[in-house]
């Protein structure tokens, strides 16, 4: 158990941060649709869906291939050999990407704005140097330090943005001849949000100075040739999650049916600001992916590695399980976040979505038996059977149900993925997970919305809505409790309050 504590611990300071990165969409969520049309949301939406798969080229797999190695390999040389390889591959690609612009805007369906393109090559560039020092920090188990700086970053994001959206507006607005005049484009907007990460970016690169300059100009090819057998395989399965991911608003846009650029940018709009409310899902999942991913390598060689592997998959599930009933049970409440209620009309895609980041948390914690045992490949694999199960549904289906296919589409591919990993990691590693008692479990949270789903039909109101969702919850927490009271008796401070 001491194990798990540890990793918990870790995952609290790492969740701090990267709950704080995905929580600025449930700040900015309100803020951006108030703001915002439909068709700018979408716009905007369309741009943030690029931007990962830049991402999966300019890091290629070397940040897992760090973790990898720096438990096998001299620290310092791993450090200085992933260190300069990504310095020289980043100047190479943003060159690249720059000249590539104009096609690129052709097919993001922005050409009036091309010049978005040259922010998102900033903000890729100096998000792919800061790749290694925040690697750095976790494999030394300093998660304070990476949570001030990921949390610094987004408050400068916040600042800035309501500076140019706000500010600047209101400050031209009572004095038109103000300098601020000559250089703010009301129309502009989408410009601004990505403005705005490239100061965070920045900020962020200085915080990081210490670590980023920390390397040796001493480059290992013999090491580094190994290291890139490693991860490139985890490039065509990081490019492969993105189109899971994130290329249904790109596809969505291009074969929705309605008529017209700005009605398909809408409907990305509303699928969009729809989707953010399955982010409390996506929080779970990235917090645990950041203290994990040490966590499971560091625990390889432990006696009962694959009992702390299974433990850790049971309560993972059983905080995923809470999670999905708080959102989709409360959706009336969630729903507020988004300002725009003509957008209202996407929710029906939120708990499909639920489900499927569900799936996904499930399938990143049955992923330790491919990286553990050097067989990346097989996470490619995997990876690329989910992305042709979602451009298969998105189009076949897009042309007919808009959004709600993409919602579908997710929840298949992910869905995949998990049992996908669970037979074959079975095979390769076997780990004793309590598979019935947790499918079980997802069994009765998703029976629970349905009986929620039913209630609120036969009698809509508010009040009665809020009551059913809490009785509920209460009730599925009783079970929890009384099902798993050896293990939560083991806990600290809530083991106290179970005897």
């Amino acid at each position: 158990m001491s194990g798990i504590k540890k990793l918990a611990g870790q995952t609290m300071w790492y969740g701090v941060s990267s709950i704080a990165a995905r929580f600025i969409n449930y700040l900015l969520t309100p803020y951006l649709t108030f703001k915002f049309t439909e068709s700018q949301y979408g716009e905007m939406s369309v741009v943030y869906s690029f931007i990962p798969f830049m991402n999966v080229i300019f890091t290629y797999g070397m940040e897992t291939a760090f973790f990898r190695f720096a438990n096998h390999a001299d620290k310092k040389s791993v450090y200085n050999t992933t260190s300069l390889s990504l310095i020289f591959s980043t100047i190479v690609l943003t060159i690249l990407f720059l000249l590539l612009q104009h096609p690129l805007s052709v097919l993001l369906q922005i050409t009036s704005h091309p010049e978005y393109l040259s922010l998102c090559a900033a903000m890729i560039a100096l998000d792919a140097l800061c790749i290694i020092p925040f690697a750095k920090l976790r494999q030394d188990n300093r998660p304070v330090k990476f949570a001030i700086v990921k949390v610094g970053g987004i408050l400068i994001n916040i600042i800035s943005l309501y500076f140019f959206l706000s500010i600047c507006p209101r400050v031209i607005a009572h004095n038109p001849t103000h300098w601020l005049s000559h250089y703010f484009d009301p129309n502009w907007a989408v410009g601004y949000v990505l403005l705005a990460n490239v100061i965070q970016n920045v900020i962020t690169l200085l915080l990081l100075s210490k670590e980023m300059l920390g390397f040796e100009w001493k480059l290992d090819m013999v090491l580094w040739k190994q290291m890139l057998g490693y991860a490139l395989p985890l490039i065509v399965a990081g490019f492969a999650g993105m189109i899971n991911e994130t290329f249904d608003r790109i596809m969505l846009e291009w074969w929705v049916p309605v008529k017209g650029v700005e009605a398909a940018k809408a409907e990305v709009g509303i699928y969009s600001a729809c989707y953010k409310l399955s982010i409390l899902i996506s929080l779970a999942v990235q917090a645990f992916r950041m203290g994990a991913e040490p966590f499971f390598f560091k625990h390889a060689a432990h006696e009962n590695a694959q009992k702390i592997y299974a433990r850790v998959m049971k309560f993972f599930v059983i905080t995923l399980c809470f999670m999905f009933l708080l959102v989709s049970m409360y959706l009336n409440v969630w729903k507020l976040f988004i300002r725009n209620p003509k957008m209202w009309v996407g929710l029906k895609v939120v708990p499909i979505l639920l489900l499927a980041n569900m799936f996904l948390g499930i399938y990143y914690n049955l992923s330790v038996w491919y990286k553990l045992g050097n067989k990346t490949i097989a996470g490619a694999y995997i990876t690329l059977i989910g992305a042709g199960i979602t451009l298969l549904i998105n189009w076949l289906l897009i042309p007919y149900f808009s959004y709600m296919a993409c919602a579908w589409a997710t929840f298949a591919c992910y869905g995949s993925m998990m049992v996908v990993s669970y037979i074959w990691g079975q095979k390769e590693y076997r780990i004793p997970y309590a598979t019935k008692k947790l499918v079980a479990y997802l069994v009765i949270v998703v029976t629970l919305f349905f009986i929620h789903k039913g209630s609120i039909y036969l009698y809509s109101a508010n009040w009665f809505s809020l009551l059913i969702a809490t009785l509920l919850l209460s009730c599925f927490a009783w079970f929890i409790l009384l099902v798993e009271k050896k293990e939560f008796q083991k806990m600290p401070i809530i083991g106290n309050y179970i005897r």
